[in-house]
């Protein structure tokens, strides 16, 4: 059985599997490297976390393609090219940990105003004055799937309340999950608002104008979803006015371009799309893909499988 991996730790994963199981015939093609041979034989794709050169193309010779397992929760970029026969899987849950501590991270780093301090002292000042604290105050995480419930386990110990949205109402493990169509009254509560969504033709630029101007004064948006979620040309008048600040680890270009306004903007921490790169996705992802390989080989339910359109 063919099968491409993005790298050669995930290959390694699938080296030796339990007895009676076909062997595998697996390369590595990370996108950057010519093919490693004829798309029309895989039957199995583990696709890198940039998207390789011309998908369409390639999912469009992948024939044979019967499981398409992404290293990403986000799977966009592959839902419109999907081959009639494969069964498209995400990595729902591999990057939850790291995602959640960037987050939580990131609103420490711009409330007690590390970036600030960090400034001063490549300048060799010493800029006493107070600063603003993650306790007491009302976190908002929209998207609230298996990240957000990471990011509030992580937020217990910080005395903040959270508030949960999702697409659609629920009652969840922790409290009331909030529907979407709540989220313009829910908007001014918050004092910090963090930003979880896949992004899908129903989220790109909800956070726009409108919902920026219900955002309180002084509040903290932190992106850890994608750039096409936010309105750029938006956030950007709120940030110069001084009204709002922001902590994104995505932006509306990726890499984003060095003359891109965003750099500049008062009161914004910028990373580069780095929440979910740590140790323990590489790790978790490792393990998602052998459990899935194994699962197609021995005809079991499949984890993480996208239906419809998402």
């Amino acid at each position: 059985m063919k099968i491409w991996v993005a790298s050669q730790d995930i290959a390694d994963a699938l080296a030796e599997l339990p007895d009676g199981l076909p062997a595998l015939d697996c390369a590595v093609y990370d996108g950057k490297t010519p093919l490693p041979g004829p798309p029309e034989e895989v039957e199995i794709w583990v696709p890198p976390l940039i998207p390789v050169p011309d998908l369409p193309g390639l999912l469009g010779r992948m024939t044979n393609l019967r499981l398409l397992q992404t290293v990403t929760a986000g799977v966009e970029p592959y839902l419109p090219h999907m081959p009639p026969k494969a069964v498209l899987c995400n990595a729902r849950g591999v990057h939850d940990a790291g995602t959640a501590e960037w987050a939580v991270g990131a609103m420490i780093a711009m409330l007690r105003e590390f970036p600030g301090f960090a400034a001063a002292q490549a300048r060799r000042e010493w800029t006493y004055h107070h600063t603003g604290v993650l306790a007491d105050s009302t976190v908002l995480i929209v998207g609230y799937g298996s990240i957000g419930e990471a990011l509030e386990r992580r937020l217990a110990g910080f005395e903040v309340d959270v508030i949960r949205v999702a697409r659609t109402a629920r009652d969840g493990v922790n409290g009331r999950v909030h529907g979407q169509d709540e989220l313009p009254a829910l908007l001014p509560e918050a004092d910090v608002v963090v930003l979880l969504v896949p992004a899908t033709a129903g989220t790109a630029g909800m956070v726009d104008a409108g919902f920026l101007a219900r955002m309180k004064d002084g509040a903290l948006l932190v992106n850890a979803a994608r750039g096409s979620v936010v309105d750029t040309d938006a956030l950007l008048a709120e940030l110069r006015s001084g009204r709002l600040r922001a902590a994104l680890d995505v932006a509306p270009v990726e890499p984003l371009p060095p003359d891109h306004p965003l750099w500049t903007a008062p009161g914004v921490f910028i990373t580069p799309h780095v929440a979910g790169s740590t140790p323990a996705s590489v790790r978790r992802t490792r393990k998602l893909v052998r459990e899935q390989v194994i699962r197609h080989l021995t005809g079991r339910p499949l984890d993480n499988m996208i239906t419809g359109h998402y």
